[in-house]
């Protein structure tokens, strides 16, 4: 599968967020500012603090700038959301909602078993380095709809990634984009079952 952005979600408006709907996040109509603490106009502060252990939270904040999901995985949270009851196994076949998992930037052709810390994606209007797994946490359990989501995510290792800007621009739905290897010291997965061995979601 050709790597390309499936889409780019950023916050939405207050009126187009009834109580009932826990995703903070919608797909943007157009392109986006990118700077280095992440979308231009993305004031939700609430990022990860557990996933990367920084004294200085401007240095954390940065190096969480974006989070993004790999749209491999999108069938699977389909089933488990109609084995869950959340949606019913016909409605399973539909795509997942845009921001189910609070996610600026949904990829596809992209895992993350394939990433390294300090890969680099590079997208023809600005350029992101892979700093962090997330954790599995709370916000998983929301916005997919049921309890065990958090756990899921943990068993699976399909956790998604944190990213720092490295070169500031644009991003829109659409894009290309390329993996240039980093230095190859940390896998990314392996970052997370160290921060996950032994702990319960």
């Amino acid at each position: 599968m050709a790597m390309i952005v499936r889409s780019v979600n950023v916050p939405r408006a207050a009126a187009a967020s009834p109580d009932s709907d826990p995703r903070r996040l919608e797909p943007a109509a157009g392109p986006v500012e990118v700077g280095l603490s992440g979308l231009g106009g993305d004031d939700l502060r609430e990022r990860d603090y557990s996933a990367l252990f920084l004294d200085d939270p401007d240095e954390h904040h940065l190096a969480h700038a974006l989070y993004a999901y790999p749209t491999v995985h999108h069938p699977f949270w389909r089933t488990v959301r109609a084995q869950a009851g959340v949606t019913t196994f016909d409605e399973a076949q539909a795509p997942l909602p845009a921001a189910s998992f609070d996610e600026h930037l949904a990829l596809d052709g992209i895992q993350e078993s394939e990433l390294w810390l300090g890969d680099a994606l590079r997208l023809p209007g600005c350029e992101l380095v892979i700093t962090a797994p997330r954790l599995p946490d709370a916000r998983f359990n929301a916005t997919l709809g049921f309890d065990k989501a958090a756990s899921m995510v943990a068993q699976s290792r399909w956790c998604g990634f944190w990213l720092a800007v490295r070169v500031p621009g644009r991003i829109a739905a659409g894009d290309a984009f390329e993996v240039v290897r980093g230095p190859r010291a940390t896998p990314l997965l392996q970052l997370f079952r160290e921060r996950t061995q032994g702990r319960r979601y």
